[in-house]
């Protein structure tokens, strides 16, 4: 049956009026008491397929589906749902591969209440909750992966082209996956010991477990993408040495992971930690366990500096490895919060505090150089800055002390220095971020392409893989010229 046809069939099963009428539903969760004894134990459960169907029926199949607008890699949304509608997982699986590298983990990870979901029907014209775009994402690669049946999408004739990705997280991933697609000769070059990048070391396994990250590369290997590990392109060996090799095309996607600290007095004492090392030693080397090699420090009063997804996610950490109190510090309002709702509520339900509009100045420690104090100060909201945020500025004599053994600055990150130190020619920002063409992703070297974290800073995994999409798209372009 052609498509229209049994869309048409779907559409006449049920009313436009009785679709609108229908509740959004609602994600089932492990219970607090039982989630936060663990760091593998995942919070959101995942969709029934009662559940999924009932939420796809929400979708109205719009003419223009404004949803896909707010996709970054461009997903048929209304394809893969309505699929998902009429009990055609394995289909709607397949519409998702097509154009998403990652499904299971975007299903997990990605703010689709500020993408796809905020372009939904359902809130632009009727001011009511999105289509569970997200949910039913997840609800079809979960099914794909959990049956074995895993469907590859089609792949071009391979054409002898060698091109390779720097770095293994989302944006690397979409590339190498796109390009393996399109009949290239892929490697992907992971400096750690793990493929994965930023999913395996920044993002907690409540949140996203490491055995879907592994099954979602398992199917790029079946694609054709090989993987290289323990490899730092610009030291193991250089850019010019891999064009040597016959590497034609190159794309950058080695991300931000130098962590960024505050520069207020006592920052060097004991105790104090950036985010990006405490979530890679739990996440990535099992340092949570006591048996651990290098097991990484507790605290019973913890505070967390920050607002975004990864303070959250340090903070819901700490409470999970035995924290007492797990406060959030942040200089601006919750509602200036950058982090995802979901994320704040989470932390909320499992116990952890919350003190806005409030910024570090100052530590003090103990007689053996371990932090014991935080000296704080109150802020105030001002005037917008440049982006209409409005900015945070200090109170004047607000400051007072709170307890605390063990600090984690989520304060954001800078971009990794190797590459753009040693690719001679290579256009460098003032922040050391790789320069590039926003539409092709190409940077001031013909065959360098760059995207995700080097190229923006700070991205969503999202995000990333539409640059990589992107540079894909592009470099196939020219090498086929």
């Amino acid at each position: 049956m052609r498509d229209s046809e049994w869309r048409k069939q779907l559409r006449g099963l049920i009313s436009a009026k009785e679709r609108t009428e229908l509740l959004r539903v609602k994600m089932p969760e492990t219970a607090v008491e039982e989630r936060v004894k663990s760091q593998r134990v995942e919070v959101n459960i995942g969709l029934t397929v009662e559940q999924a169907q009932r939420e796809a029926k929400r979708c109205m199949d719009c003419v223009n589906p404004t949803c896909m607008e707010g996709c970054p890699v461009s997903i048929d949304i209304p394809g893969f749902i309505k699929n998902i509608e009429r009990g055609d997982f394995s289909e709607a699986s397949l519409i998702l591969r097509k154009t998403s590298a990652l499904p299971a983990v975007c299903g997990r990870v990605c703010p689709q209440e500020k993408q796809c979901e905020a372009k939904c029907f359902y809130v632009q014209k009727l001011k009511k909750p999105s289509v569970a775009i997200g949910y039913l994402e997840r609800f079809a690669a979960d099914d794909e992966l959990q049956s074995g049946k895993t469907s590859v999408p089609e792949k071009a004739k391979p054409n002898g082209i060698k091109v390779l990705a720097v770095g293994s997280g989302p944006s690397g991933l979409s590339f190498a996956g796109d390009m393996a697609k399109a009949g290239y000769d892929v490697t992907v070059f992971e400096a750690l010991h793990e493929i994965g990048g930023v999913l395996k070391y920044g993002i907690p396994e409540f949140r996203l477990p490491n055995s879907i990250v592994d099954k979602e590369i398992k199917l790029l290997e079946r694609v054709g993408v090989k993987f290289v590990k323990n490899f730092i392109v610009g030291q193991t060996q250089s850019v010019d040495e891999l064009r040597k090799e016959g590497f034609k095309g190159f794309y950058v996607g080695s991300g931000a992971g130098l962590p960024r600290f505050m520069d207020i007095p006592g920052e060097n004492f004991n105790g104090i930690l950036s985010s990006n090392e405490y979530l890679t030693r739990v996440n990535l080397m099992g340092a949570d366990s006591p048996e651990a090699d290098t097991p990484v420090l507790r605290g019973k009063n913890v505070v967390v500096i920050g607002g975004g997804n990864t303070a959250m996610d340090s903070v819901r950490t700490a409470k999970r490895l035995g924290a007492e109190k797990a406060m959030i510090v942040y200089r601006r309002t919750e509602a200036q919060m950058p982090a995802r709702v979901e994320e704040v509520q989470h932390a909320k339900e499992e116990g952890c505090e919350f003190l806005t509009l409030t910024n570090p100045v100052e530590y003090m420690s103990d007689e053996k150089g371990r932090v014991k104090q935080m000296k704080v100060q109150k802020m105030a909201l001002g005037e917008p800055d440049a982006g209409g945020r409005r900015s945070a500025e200090p109170i004047v004599g607000s400051e007072y002390v709170i307890d605390t053994d063990l600090v984690i600055v989520a304060v954001g990150v800078s971009p990794n220095p190797i590459i753009p130190s040693t690719v001679a020619g290579l256009e460098v920002a003032k922040g050391g971020t790789i320069v590039v063409d926003e539409d092709t992703m190409q940077s001031s070297i013909p065959d360098v392409y760059a995207g995700g974290d080097i190229v923006r800073g700070g991205a969503t995994v999202i995000l990333a893989m539409g640059d990589g999409r992107r540079a894909a798209k592009r470099m196939n372009e020219k090498l086929m010229c």
